[in-house]
């Protein structure tokens, strides 16, 4: 491929400047955790006439610390746009402020240039004439997952916003915009790369210094789950309605807690209600309140949860086990932010609340059979993100383990022996990232707090002290039975299978009704059987009081 010059001819800036559009967010995000490798400062580029040296940078513009030559010099762009006069011109200005700039006007030539180099930040067009920016945003996070990629457009609308931040784009930037705010999103952009320069170790500290286990949950350098969290990070600032999927234990509501905590409404309630805890009589009042006599035992008017979270975020977990009657008066509250109480026939509260639903099933699957209703998902998946499971995100099991060693120990021992904290062996560590983790995080934190209770001051927490045979439901292991189970030397042939049926047996029920968030009746849905077999077969191994009962099952 023709190398693209270093050194940009300079163009009138003003040629292709708009109106500023009210689009970018003054405030400076979190750091993504990535870092950056430093590269050699480039030659000093011409200056474009229209700005003159001595105007302030994209850092000086929102009032963040100006970065040093050195690290300025270390960030790499890449700007993808079949417009050269709009390509070259934030090109020039980037190199004015010291970055390294690279340009390509063809989405072929950008696939190459992605494919062969590494890039902090892309400014990325979404419709080139030769290949989709969608196309082009995927190779990128493909390539390197760490990439911040900023979506370019003339032809702006929320469908194409949503989805070039589902696909994993950083921001958003609609043509045309005015250098000022060029260069805001600019300055929030790289310093998100300059402050995050060694991840790993930055978690590490936060996992020594704090004990807050319902923060870890955000903790993680796997890629999959970091863009879950820059995606909640970036919807976090709007009102709009955002969609959570995810298999139980995974972390949904701590995702729920976190866009709450950066949203303009942290200072408001954050109220939680999970629709699969309570019969449907009960969530209907408990979310839309009621008046005296509505029902017996209501003795005084009550304010439901819709009116506690006036002004902040109703978070609605598994939101799939909501009836239809409830879901219609749900979206008539989304619509028209009127909340009339049960048995009350004059509206009760109007009320302003951001709404965050949650599910461990299959919302698409749900509107296709007709139990949630359509209009009422759309309304509240404005922003999905979907948040994966601790099995595709291995990397994370030894930060969280260490986080949840540490927390527990203060929990149970810190009294006696607070400086005394165990540690976390290889073999250890090794038979966390072997383990299936049908119950995810949740499933983790259960583990290791039952081996730190067991342990000594300042002992070594090792494989054997976890609860549950290495291997177990693993990946690694599948191949290999004798890896996963213990054979006796002199067992019978009818014997091992009747012993590793029930050993199987045990263990899928255990990690069904870990899925169903010990609820039978989806318990029964999932494992395609009716409620009296599986009582039965739980019953059979002890397991039946980890079930509960909803109204469906009456």
């Amino acid at each position: 491929m023709e190398n693209v010059p270093e050194v940009l001819m300079p163009l009138e800036f003003s040629a292709w400047l708009g109106p500023c559009l009210e689009h970018s967010r003054l405030y400076a995000e979190p750091a993504i955790n990535r870092g950056y490798r430093p590269m050699p400062t480039p030659a000093t580029p011409h200056r474009a006439p229209h700005f003159h040296p001595t105007t302030p940078g994209a850092a000086e513009v929102i009032g963040l610390p100006p970065l040093n030559a050195q690290i300025k010099a270390a960030i790499r762009f890449l700007i993808v746009d079949d417009d050269r006069t709009l390509r070259e011109s934030c090109a020039n200005l980037l190199q004015i402020d010291g970055y390294q700039v690279t340009v390509a006007g063809r989405g072929q030539e950008a696939l190459e240039l992605l494919r062969h180099r590494r890039f902090d930040i892309v400014l990325l067009d979404l419709y080139m004439s030769d290949v989709s920016g969608y196309e082009l945003l995927k190779a990128a996070l493909e390539t390197a997952p760490e990439t911040m990629v900023i979506m370019m457009t003339g032809n702006p609308s929320v469908a194409s916003s949503v989805e070039a931040l589902r696909l994993g784009a950083w921001d958003y930037l609609p043509k045309p915009f005015s250098a000022t705010h060029f260069q805001i999103l600019i300055g929030r952009a790289v310093h998100t790369v300059s402050v995050a320069s060694d991840s790993k170790q930055q978690q590490a500290d936060f996992v020594k210094e704090h004990g807050n286990s319902d923060r870890v949950q955000v903790l993680g350098v796997a890629p999959i789950f970091r863009r879950a969290i820059d995606l909640a990070r970036r919807v976090a600032p709007t009102d709009a309605s955002v969609f959570i999927t995810g298999a139980s234990g995974s972390g949904k509501e701590l995702i729920a807690q976190f866009i709450h905590a950066h949203s303009r409404r942290s200072s408001k309630p954050l109220v939680a209600l999970n629709c699969a805890a309570l019969p449907e009589a009960l969530l209907e009042s408990e979310m839309f309140g009621h008046v005296k006599g509505a029902f017996t035992g209501a003795v005084r008017d009550k304010a439901g949860l819709l009116e506690t979270a006036n002004g902040g975020t109703l978070f609605l977990d598994e939101l799939l086990e909501m009836s239809k009657p409830t879901q219609a008066k749900l979206l008539r509250v989304i619509q028209d932010g009127v909340v009339r109480r049960v048995g009350s026939e004059t509206t009760d509260a109007v009320v302003n609340v951001r709404f965050i639903a949650a599910t461990n099933g299959d919302p698409e699957e749900a509107v296709k059979s007709g139990t949630l209703r359509e209009d009422l998902y759309y309304r509240l998946r404005v922003v999905p993100i979907n948040v994966p499971r601790l099995q595709n995100r291995t990397e994370d099991i030894p930060l969280l383990a260490n986080h949840f060693l540490n927390y527990y120990w203060h929990a149970h021992r810190g009294a006696e022996h607070g400086n005394a904290v165990p540690t976390l062996s290889d073999s250890a560590v090794r038979a966390l990232r072997a383990h299936s983790w049908p119950g995810n995080v949740r499933e983790l934190q259960n583990v290791i707090e039952h081996a730190v209770v067991l342990l000594e001051p300042g002992a070594e927490l090792r494989a054997e002290d976890l609860p549950f045979s290495p291997g177990q439901f693993g990946v690694e292991e599948a191949a290999s039975p004798s890896a996963a189970v213990t054979m006796p030397l002199e067992e019978t042939y009818h014997v091992a299978r009747e012993r590793l049926l029930a050993e199987f047996e045990r263990r899928y029920l255990t990690w069904l009704v870990g899925q169903a968030d010990n609820n039978i009746s989806r318990a029964a849905r999932i494992a395609a059987v009716d409620r009296t077999t599986l009582y039965r077969l739980m019953e059979r191994h002890g397991l039946q009081r980890r079930l509960t009962q909803t109204t469906e099952d009456s």
